[in-house]
C-alpha cells in the first residue's frame, strides 16, 4: 500500500496486511503540534519536547485511526529482548513496563511504539489473530529479538512460525548506519558465518544493514511472509526523526497495530 494521508498525518502501511483484518501504522513526522527540533508529530515523552504538545501529538494519531485513546499499550523501550503478551491496555496509573516488544490477541487493546532509525518490526497471526511490534536497535538486532518474539508468539498464543506476516518497517539503511569493530564482532558472536554479509566496508568504515539481518532472525524462526519497506529514516528526514541524522536532538515517531473485529 505504501504512503496513506488521512486528516493531515502521513503514514506507511504494509501490502502484507493488506485485506487482513489489521489496523496499522508506522506514523511519519508530519501533522503534529510539536516545535522546532521536534517537529511536529513527536511521540518521545522523554527528548525534550512540550510535554503537552506529546500528549496533543498522540490524541490526534488515535482520532485520526478512530482508536480510543484508552485501549493503548505501550512499554518503556530499553533496547532488550523481553516481550511482553498484553491482554490489556496500559492503565495510564501504572509506570511503564521495560520491554521491546509487544503481543496481544485482544481486539480491544492497540499496540504503540516509539521509533528514530531503529528498525520497526510488525507481526501478525491470521490463524491464531494474534497482532506484534518489536523495537530492534542494533543492540536487539544482534540478539535476535525477531527470533525471540516469535518464539514467544509459538509460547504465549500457540502461533505456527510458517503462518506469521512480519513487515520490517522504515529505519535507518546501511549506507547511513556506520558502526565500530566491536558491533561486527558482536554480530558474529550470534550469528556466526551468517553476519558477515549484514555488513559492508568502505575506506576502514564498516557500515551495518540492520534490515538484512532482522530479515534473517525471521527466517531463522521460521517466517517465511516477510516484507520490507526499504525506507531510511535518516535519508528522509521530511517524514521521518533519524537519531544518527540529527545528531541525537529529535523526536521519536509512533508505529500502531491492532486487531479489528471481524
Amino acid at each position: 500500500m505504501g504512503f496513506v494521508e488521512k486528516q493531515g498525518l502521513r503514514y506507511f502501511q504494509f501490502d502484507l496486511f493488506d485485506q487482513q483484518p489489521v489496523l496499522h501504522g508506522v506514523i511519519s513526522r508530519q501533522g503534529g503540534f510539536s516545535q522546532t527540533p521536534f517537529d511536529s508529530l513527536n511521540t518521545g515523552g522523554t527528548v525534550g519536547d512540550d510535554h503537552l504538545s506529546v500528549l496533543k501529538n498522540h490524541q490526534r494519531i488515535f482520532d485520526v485511526f478512530d482508536v480510543d485513546f484508552s485501549s493503548r499499550l505501550d512499554v518503556w523501550q530499553v533496547h532488550g529482548t523481553d516481550i511482553v503478551c498484553g491482554d490489556k491496555p496500559r492503565d495510564p496509573d501504572t509506570r511503564h513496563e521495560k520491554a521491546d516488544g509487544i503481543l496481544t490477541d485482544n481486539p480491544g487493546v492497540t499496540l504503540f511504539m516509539r521509533f528514530a532509525d531503529c528498525v520497526p518490526i510488525l507481526l501478525y497471526d491470521p490463524l491464531k489473530k494474534v497482532v506484534g511490534i518489536i523495537h530492534a536497535g542494533w543492540q536487539g538486532t544482534y540478539k535476535q529479538i525477531a527470533r525471540v518474539a516469535i518464539e514467544k508468539m509459538v509460547s504465549c498464543y500457540g502461533s505456527k512460525p510458517g503462518s506469521v506476516l512480519a513487515g520490517i518497517g522504515p529505519s535507518i539503511c546501511q549506507d547511513c548506519y556506520e558502526v565500530g569493530l566491536e558491533v561486527l564482532k558482536a554480530f558474529r558472536g550470534s550469528f556466526g558465518q551468517k553476519a558477515d554479509p549484514f555488513f559492508i566496508t568502505r575506506d576502514d568504515h564498516i557500515f551495518l544493514d540492520l534490515w538484512a539481518a532482522n530479515r534473517e532472525s525471521l527466517l531463522t524462526a521460521g517466517v517465511r511472509q516477510i516484507e520490507t519497506a526499504g525506507i531510511c529514516t535518516a535519508c528522509h528526514l521530511e517524514d521521518w526523526y533519524s537519531h544518527r541524522a540529527e545528531n541525537g536532538r529529535t523526536g521519536r515517531f509512533g508505529v500502531l497495530m491492532r486487531l479489528q473485529d471481524n
